[in-house]
């Protein structure tokens, strides 16, 4: 049929995302993405855009992608929002030692990158990772986590989440990095504990049992 694509657009745009993902975006030229994709330069501008702009569709992509994820894992918070935290973990970790996938996450990198990105492409990554903490954020607080609480642990998870990526290309094993991710959840266990079994105050005069003995 005439002005049918000649090609995948789902594949061209995976692609594109694990080439940005593997070498970053200042490292990824038009005639690296030209090979990834398939696709001369022409073809790229006028199906998929400019770098800036299939650079941002690729983030969001990768985003929503592994948000799903993320969101499934913490539909528990409500009952158990240590387990849910823990199955959080697992969707990077799980990624990190996935074989057809580059290391590292492509978020991570893209916030690294943010001195060397426009101001607009550098807004919508910093918004991207936004995303993160909001939903951490939810999901602690649906697990009964007190505002101060569920804002200090979204914020650390968040953090931790993207040093896991960080230390996974720096060399760290899967042990070391389950390691990293055992602390955080230790404390958010305590956390948790603490606040459903405060600890004991002093108890309360009681009362005379018979009130005879007020008048003695």
């Amino acid at each position: 049929m005439a002005g049918k694509k000649q090609f995948d657009m789902d594949a061209a745009l995976d692609a594109a995302m694990v080439q940005f993902w593997r070498s970053g975006y200042a490292d990824t030229s038009l005639d690296a993405l030209s090979r990834a994709t398939g696709l001369n330069r022409s073809s790229i501008y006028s199906s998929l855009g400019d770098k800036d702009a299939l650079f941002l569709r690729c983030l969001d992509r990768y985003a929503a992608r592994y948000g799903e994820k993320y969101d499934d894992a913490l539909s528990c918070a409500t009952s158990d929002p240590v387990a849910a935290v823990r199955a959080f973990f697992d969707v990077t970790l799980e990624r990190i030692v996935h074989p057809e996938v580059p290391d590292g996450c492509l978020i991570t990198q893209s916030t690294m990158a943010i001195p060397a990105l426009n101001p607009g492409v550098a807004a919508h990554t910093t918004k991207t990772l936004d995303l993160q903490h909001r939903r951490l954020h939810a999901a602690l607080k649906a697990g009964q986590l007190p505002e101060q609480h569920a804002e200090s642990f979204a914020v650390h998870v968040m953090a931790v989440n993207q040093s896991l990526a960080v230390m996974s290309r720096a060399g760290a094993s899967p042990a070391q990095l389950r390691s990293i991710v055992g602390v955080t959840l230790d404390a958010l266990s305590q956390a948790v504990g603490t606040l459903k079994d405060p600890p004991n105050r002093l108890p309360k005069k009681r009362a005379p049992r018979n009130c005879e003995c007020l008048g003695r």
